[in-house]
């Protein structure tokens, strides 16, 4: 049975790796939206895309992240991978995978993500620090 991406799950997911405050995403996505509103955008499985395409612009992550991404096969994926039996119960797609490319880019792409999100963080604290100055 195919497990559906739970879309509002992974905006809260996101959304607390980049330390956003539901009240800042609502205050970014416009006046109509508040905490409640958020937290209750949060519990939805799915989102329509322009709303995607809104939270995607505001919390700088592709509207793929928010439709595709599964903790659920990832945590599978890596256990799976780098489990001890793995390596001998797996060998041929071990060598097919080659899994060190595999950990060295995704490794990467972690790195240039937590990047990403650093970098939002600080601009949104420039921006917050703004609006609490005038």
């Amino acid at each position: 049975m195919e497990q559906k991406i739970h879309h509002g799950r992974n905006v809260k997911r996101f959304r607390e790796m980049l330390g956003i405050k539901q009240k800042a995403l609502a205050y970014d996505l416009g006046e109509d939206w508040n905490q409640k509103k958020i937290s209750m955008l949060e519990q939805r499985d799915v989102i329509e895309d322009n709303l995607l395409r809104q939270i995607s612009g505001s919390m700088k992550i592709p509207v793929e992240a928010f439709k595709n991404f599964d903790e659920e096969q990832a945590v599978n994926l890596i256990s799976c991978t780098f489990s001890d039996n793995a390596m001998f119960n797996n060998k041929i797609e071990v060598f097919n995978s080659n899994p060190v490319d595999q950990l060295i880019r995704l490794h990467e792409e972690k790195i240039a993500l937590y990047e990403r999100m650093l970098k939002e963080k600080d601009e949104m604290m420039a921006r917050l620090e703004k609006l609490i100055n005038k």
